[in-house]
């Protein structure tokens, strides 16, 4: 059986292979301080900045930049999106999205084209129609939004009643305000306008 040692120097040599590459095929480095594995495929022309992790079948598209210090596991980037110090697990962030700084986006996201989810935001099972925003501490579980939608800062989606998880669904177009709960199951109407601190449980 192999040492810890030998586990540690085989994964370096691994790595160092997989960064040269991708350092070959255009992709933009600043620094060696990345890991990536094998299956990961990035488009040329991408920035992979220092303290990054790719995992799994991640595909990174042309002029993405990812970093510094962020987690991609098994999740599709698209062309010019930005995923600055965030984790994105089994998800899709479309083109020209940008992620973060400190958000995590799990459970099978879809971000459409130019959506922002951005400081201290979580998503989980969250599908975001294009130029939708969630810019800062909010959290979308179990959430479907359509197009220009605007999440103020501390809207949370109750999706948890203790026995099973319930979905929201919020139409194109909507404003919910700061500091709104979203007590799912719930529907939400495109062109609604949700005023700041608002407690809602009926569609």
């Amino acid at each position: 059986m192999a040492t810890a040692k030998e586990k540690f120097e085989l994964a370096q040599q691994r790595y160092a292979a997989t960064f040269e590459r991708h350092l070959d095929n255009g992709v933009n480095f600043i620094s060696r301080d990345v890991y990536i594995e094998p299956e990961v495929v990035i488009a040329p022309g991408a920035t992979i900045l220092p303290g990054c992790i790719l995992r799994g079948k991640t595909v990174i598209g042309e002029e993405a930049v990812i970093g510094p210090w962020s987690v991609i596991d098994d999740s599709v980037i698209g062309a010019r999106a930005v995923v600055n110090a965030s984790q994105v697990r089994d998800s899709r962030v479309g083109q020209d999205a940008v992620v973060g700084p400190y958000a995590s986006v799990r459970g099978g996201c879809e971000l459409g084209r130019s959506v922002r989810a951005g400081s201290f935001v979580e998503l989980k099972n969250a599908r975001l129609g294009e130029n939708t925003q969630v810019p800062h501490l909010a959290y979308l579980g179990d959430t479907e939004a359509g197009a220009n939608c605007n999440f103020g800062c501390g809207v949370a989606t109750a999706n948890f009643d203790r026995v099973q998880k319930h979905e929201t669904v919020v139409g194109e177009g909507a404003f919910i305000g700061c500091n709104t709960a979203l007590i799912a199951p719930l529907q939400v109407g495109s062109g609604a306008y949700i005023g700041a601190g608002s407690t809602i449980t009926e569609d």
